[in-house]
């Protein structure tokens, strides 16, 4: 209408600013949308049918099958947490990789990759591998920095490694195929842990003091006692991740029914190894309904506002604002990957996810598919998985960075925020790498598809 088009920014602006006050995002979300509906119907902008749709909206949520998949990967990963079964994995692999210097980085980062794998949570992801794997490598003569460093770098890997929470949310408001981005994030996701791996042994090779082989005396077990755990504690999760993953990527199971395959497969491996029990079943089920909770209400929140915003031509404002951007596509790179890495300093990935992603969409897909020569669904896939490892930078990134604090949360005293800080700055580094060779060959996204 004209004269009100700064209603829209302006909802935009004060949502931003409650969120940023510290206040709940999901009441900052349903209470500005609440606040400019009224604004929207008294100026004449739109009339209170427009709300009708917020019900159908809400039933295509409650209704959303590929979204059940989030209970049942959270449920996975809570219950090889709980049961204590991630810890051993790590000890298993401490003594595979102990007898070389830098051995436990590499057991670290392995294990990482399978609790990214498991959980895509990376709150959840560096609390576990700090608690478990941090005194483990101090008590060996690790440096501080690199310990620190390489849990928090690895944890973030939750963000992109299948099958990741964190996708299956991208893929939903992305309206592209969870397969199709599970696939797409798998090498970019291998090649990150990777390079860490490259990085843990030159830092081993070169700097032999700061990641020592573990004394034998500590890793004194018998050769069959050994073979033993390999098959009985490593294969088992391996197994698991590898018959989750294939299901999906075969098209043999859609990621919902993967999810539940992961889910009573997690509860068989507890079951088996004598750790299903009442107080690992009930906190498993507490974190599950607690995370599963706060998606929801986020995404309840969020097309509230996605619905009051595009009734003030919101999308349509933004559309023209990220098309006619100077620099065609290569200005909307830029400005998407540099709100995208600031916004992760301040609110969390699914804010980011129901917020921001929505009104991207639409650009992403119209300057993208001619740069990269691929429909637009594919191009979006190829842009969920950008705006997932550009997300792992951010969470790193001091002084701001989720994966710093939660980490901070259950470090020993001994490490303190300067060696935490000091400790990611070569891996921020490596994930830049990554950035840039995601941009420069996209086939490592579109390899397959």
């Amino acid at each position: 209408m004209p004269g009100l088009e700064w209603l829209a920014p302006l909802m935009f602006a004060v949502a931003l600013i409650l969120i940023f006050s510290g206040y709940p995002v999901a009441f900052a979300l349903g209470g500005t949308s609440l606040v400019f509906a009224i604004i929207g119907v008294s100026s004449g902008y739109f009339d209170w049918h427009l709300m009708l749709a917020l019900p159908d909206r809400l039933f295509g949520i409650m209704s959303n099958y590929t979204l059940l998949a989030i209970p049942f990967f959270i449920f996975m990963g809570a219950m090889l947490e709980k049961s204590h079964l991630a810890r051993d994995l790590l000890h298993t692999i401490g003594l595979l990789f102990g007898p070389i210097r830098g051995g436990l980085t590499i057991a670290v980062i392995f294990v990482g990759v399978l609790l990214a794998a498991a959980t895509g949570i990376v709150g959840a992801s560096v609390v576990a591998m700090g608690m478990i794997s941090l005194p483990v490598m101090l008590s060996n003569g690790y440096s501080k920095e690199l310990s620190a460093g390489v849990i928090t770098a690895t944890g973030t890997l939750g963000q992109i490694i299948p099958p990741s929470i964190v996708l299956v949310v991208l893929a939903d408001q992305l309206g592209v195929s969870v397969g199709d981005l599970f696939i797409g994030a798998l090498v970019p996701g291998i090649l990150l842990a990777v390079l860490y791996a490259a990085y843990a042994t030159g830092i081993a090779v070169f700097k032999p003091s700061a990641a020592p082989a573990i004394p034998k005396k500590a890793r004194d077990v018998e050769h069959g006692e050994l073979l033993r755990k390999v098959f009985f504690v490593m294969l088992p999760p391996l197994l698991l991740i590898f018959v989750v993953l294939g299901s999906i990527f075969a098209g043999i199971a859609t990621p919902t029914e993967s999810g539940a395959l992961g889910a009573v497969g997690a509860m068989g491996l507890a079951a088996l190894n004598r750790r299903l029990n009442m107080t690992a079943l009930k906190r498993t089920m507490e974190e599950t309904a607690k995370l599963t909770s706060m998606v929801m209400m986020l995404l309840i929140a969020s097309t509230a506002f996605a619905l009051i915003f595009r009734g003030l031509d919101g999308g349509i404002w933004i559309e023209d604002l990220l098309i006619n951007l100077p620099g065609g596509v290569i200005g909307f790179l830029i400005l998407a990957n540099l709100s995208i890495f600031i916004l992760g300093f301040f609110i969390d990935f699914f804010e980011i996810a129901f917020i921001i992603i929505p009104l991207m969409v639409v650009p992403a897909a119209h300057l993208l598919s001619p740069m990269l020569g691929v429909p637009e669904t594919t191009a979006l896939v190829w842009f969920g998985v950008m705006v997932g490892m550009n997300l792992q930078t951010s969470f790193l990134t001091p002084p701001f960075g989720f994966a710093l604090f939660y980490l901070r949360g259950v470090a020993p005293p001994e490490i303190t925020t300067g060696a935490i800080y000091r400790g990611v700055i070569p891996f921020i580094g490596i994930q830049v790498v990554g950035l840039i060779l995601l941009i420069l060959i996209p086939e490592l996204v579109l390899w397959a598809l």
